[in-house]
């Protein structure tokens, strides 16, 4: 069974070297772009999605990128400037989870990561950001994956699973804290997760190990739509069915192809320019594509 999602050789590089360069520049912010007095501010939090990893035409971490880059941030963010003046601070990191206590869990099997987005991503967070959106769970997925690979998560393993997927969900509900607290009058514009036990990277693994990875991902989907609320909006990735076409993945079968990344950003537009968006539905067929661990 392959959990992908891995912090690649090259990413490591590209990140170390745009952190070196912001230091030795003594700049306070990693971010390049500095927000006018008007328009849309549009910030984002996120891992390797955040420079469209797997695109046709990736970015660097930290930098606007606009221009013809093809990951979904990239593409919401052209659509955003389309509308009147916009600027962006995109603080994704490729390779992050959501927090310590995932950092403190991949350890377990020798994993790790280049920080988290409570720790590392949201002190950059502005606080006239207009709206932002996260995308979390899938390095964290992973993660929870690969420990039960490695036959480190004890005998009762659904417990195990559920017990993680609640960590995740305090998780987030500390996350959008620690953003209110940064910017308390933003859109916060939350994207939940496909189903990966559905995912082609998947397709190799067992029944029973698609089934884990379903139960992890439906799991974190929950946790993040019930943050509904609050000028809190959740974006539905789980039920819709083009999101798990083989055509929305990358070679990789996990990461987003440039159709994929297209389809994020056309499923988050709404949330992102509207003062109002539905609620994702509770149950769909989506949630049980692999066999119910």
């Amino acid at each position: 069974m392959s959990f992908a999602a891995r912090f690649t050789a090259r990413s490591v590089l590209v990140v170390l070297a745009v952190v070196a360069a912001s230091c030795s520049e003594g700049t306070e912010s990693p971010t390049a772009p500095t927000p006018g007095g008007t328009g849309v501010l549009y910030g984002n939090i996120s891992a390797s999605d955040a420079t469209g990893y797997m695109s046709s035409v990736e970015c660097f971490p930290f930098t606007e990128c606009a221009g013809n880059a093809t990951g979904w941030v990239q593409t919401l963010f052209r659509r955003l400037q389309q509308g009147g003046p916009a600027t962006i601070n995109n603080t994704g990191v490729p390779g992050q989870v959501i927090s310590q206590s995932f950092e403190d869990l991949g350890r377990r099997i020798g994993r790790t990561y280049p920080g988290n987005f409570i720790t590392n991503q949201v002190p950059f967070v502005k606080a006239n950001t207009t709206v932002l959106t996260i995308f979390a769970g899938g390095n964290d997925a992973n993660t929870i994956g690969q420990i039960i690979q490695a036959q480190q998560a004890g005998d009762d393993l659904r417990g195990f699973i559920d017990n993680q997927v609640r960590q995740f969900g305090e998780d987030v509900a500390a996350l959008i804290r620690a953003v209110r607290q940064k910017a308390p009058n933003t859109k916060i514009v939350l994207l939940n997760l496909p189903n990966l036990g559905g995912a082609p990277y998947m397709n190799r693994s067992s029944a029973i190990d698609r089934g884990i990875m379903q139960r992890i991902a439906v799991g974190m989907t929950d946790r993040i739509n019930a943050q509904v609320g609050n000028n809190t909006f959740v974006v539905d990735l789980m039920c819709d069915a083009r999101i798990l076409e083989p055509a929305s993945f990358s070679s990789d079968g996990f990461h987003p192809s440039d159709r994929g990344y297209a389809l994020m950003a056309e499923i988050a537009y709404p949330a992102v320019a509207n003062t109002s968006h539905p609620t994702p539905p509770s149950d769909c067929a989506l949630r049980r594509v692999a066999p119910v661990y």
